[in-house]
């Protein structure tokens, strides 16, 4: 039996990963990785995240596991942190072995998540937005953003994205970051009712933690696929209800979703689909070129397991990273107590 080891990827591990492997493959990889998990869903321990709130925002945990491996994220969201020189959401998360209990992974996940969220955005939208769509509209320009515009021109063809965000600076910075890929047209908009129009596809994004309107019902044109990420937490949406009325609605993990996405607003009988359902062929995800759908996504643990898993073979196939002693081997594994005794040697 060879020896366990804790391989740690810290944020500039994740880095020259992401740069080893490049950021579009890597993309695809996780897409691959949530098809696959999502496709065997019954054979996932669920559960909605754990959640402690404080009146600036809130922490979460996000365990999952199928037989073979066990996985969480910590991640927080804190819509004030900017002023304080900090990221509205940071994360890390752990992957460890069912069979014994031995954690194989500890990474960074502030990078990761927003990897894997803008991977769960495309793999629904490739069964729900319409084949022909071209152009669409990104609502909040913050950390999301460009890992959003990269995936939906990467596998749906997406080549004209309108942007709005109440910081004006936040848009400066997703020009700066993208205005060099000649694949995407930038367009620069004044308000989020100007971004919408002509867009196939709205993708919302904002971070306060609040009721929020952040699209009305009169902005949503027949055909409209809606991709709601911004309402993750109780109390925080983005949609107004009656576009939900109106809609096909899509969530991850029902339980969750009626916790802290954007259905939250709805009655409890309230319709949806889970994305399972979809992505294996049980249920259409658009019925007809002008229904409205709507992906209303919190982000759920299974996602975070299908990166951290991609992660942890594209981190053994690089050599990226470094072996972690957080866990004893030791020649009696029954004296525990040895450990702490000066002439104790931990492998």
């Amino acid at each position: 039996m060879s020896t366990p080891i804790t391989r740690y990827l810290d944020l500039n591990d994740m880095r020259r990963l992401v740069d080893t492997v490049g950021l579009r493959p890597m993309l695809v990889a996780v897409v691959e990785a949530l098809r696959e998990d999502y496709a065997r869903w019954t054979e996932f321990e669920k559960c909605p995240r754990t959640a402690n709130h404080h009146p600036l925002g809130v922490l979460e945990l996000m365990p999952t596991s199928d037989q073979e491996l066990f996985s969480f994220k910590f991640v927080n969201g804190h819509p004030k942190n900017p002023a304080l020189g900090l990221c509205t959401v940071m994360a890390f998360g752990a992957l460890a072995k069912m069979d014994t209990g031995w954690p194989v992974l500890l990474s960074e996940m502030t990078i990761l998540t927003a990897i894997r969220t803008a991977a769960t955005s495309v793999l629904a939208a490739q069964s729900m937005a319409r084949p022909d769509s071209k152009v669409m509209a990104m609502i909040g320009n913050g950390a999301q953003s460009e890992f959003q515009l990269i995936a939906f021109n990467e596998f749906l063809g997406i080549d004209t994205f309108r942007l709005y965000d109440v910081d004006p600076l936040a848009t400066q910075k997703l020009l700066r970051n993208l205005s060099h890929d000649r694949a995407l047209t930038l367009v620069p908009c004044a308000s989020t009712a100007e971004a919408v129009c002509g867009a196939d596809i709205v993708t919302t994004c904002t971070a306060d933690k609040a009721y929020a309107t952040i699209l009305t019902d009169a902005m949503v044109q027949p055909g409209m696929h809606i991709n709601g990420i911004g309402g993750d937490c109780p109390g925080k949406t983005e949609l107004e209800a009656s576009i939900l009325k109106r809609a096909r609605v899509v969530v991850e993990f029902e339980p969750q979703s009626r916790i802290e996405g954007e259905i939250q607003q709805m009655p409890a009988n309230f319709p949806v689909i889970e994305l399972w359902e979809v992505l294996t062929g049980k249920v259409n995800g658009r019925a007809s070129a002008e229904e409205v759908t709507v992906f209303d996504s919190v982000g759920f643990s299974l996602e975070d397991f299908s990166a951290l898993r991609v992660v942890n073979r594209l981190a053994e196939e690089h050599n990226i990273g470094t072996p972690l002693n957080l866990m004893p081997l030791m020649p009696d594994v029954k004296d525990v107590y040895g450990l702490i005794q000066p002439a104790a040697v931990v492998s």
